[in-house]
């Protein structure tokens, strides 16, 4: 009997005031299993960054998608993750028959959806698309940060770390920050 393809997704990104929302959606090769695949948040920076490569690697299919900080400002935070995660979904070159997102709530794919709460540490090939949405936001604030050194991207990645809040308050918003979340929207009043 052929085995069911399926995706796992998940994002990273929701809780920052700055930069974009990342999801990814990995089809996992059942011959190929990598070992210490984990929820994102329970591992460390170098223990993803370890994965990752071996997850784009090994995985049948995988893909990364972002939804913009202005698509976040203008559709909320909630359906702008929806998107990205769509958007990895249908990316894919490999087409799954049944997708496991970690959450409460599926993005509209078209195709068999389960959302799974904490899914990311018991479906594998979620916890692998935490690592991949997780490494590449991260990667992705790098270059937000040489573009925006003042705020220190680099170091919280745009979460609203004390050191992120005073900086806020020192130059201003750029145009890397969420207007529409309440510390960077009380600056702009």
């Amino acid at each position: 009997m052929a085995q069911l393809i399926v995706c796992g997704v998940d994002e990273a990104g929701r809780g920052p005031l700055a930069g974009p929302v990342s999801a990814a959606a990995v089809i996992l090769d059942p011959d190929h299993p990598i070992p210490g695949l984990n929820d994102s948040k329970k591992l460390s920076e170098k223990q993803r960054d370890r994965l990752a490569p071996l997850i784009r690697e090994y995985a049948l299919a995988w893909s990364v998608a972002y939804a913009s900080v202005e698509e976040i400002d203008e559709l909320n935070i909630l359906q702008a993750t929806l998107l990205a995660m769509q958007r990895a979904v249908l990316s894919l070159q490999v087409q799954p028959q049944l997708v496991l997102v970690d959450g409460l709530y599926c993005p509209k794919t078209g195709i068999n959806s389960e959302a799974i709460i904490k899914g990311d540490s018991k479906v594998a090939a979620i916890s692998a698309a935490s690592i991949l949405a997780k490494t590449a936001r991260d990667a992705l604030m790098l270059t937000l940060d040489q573009q925006y050194p003042q705020y220190g991207f680099a170091v919280h990645k745009g979460y609203p770390t004390a050191a992120h809040l005073a900086a806020l308050k020192i130059h201003g918003v750029s145009d890397a920050h969420r207007k529409t979340f309440k510390p960077v929207k009380l600056l702009l009043v």
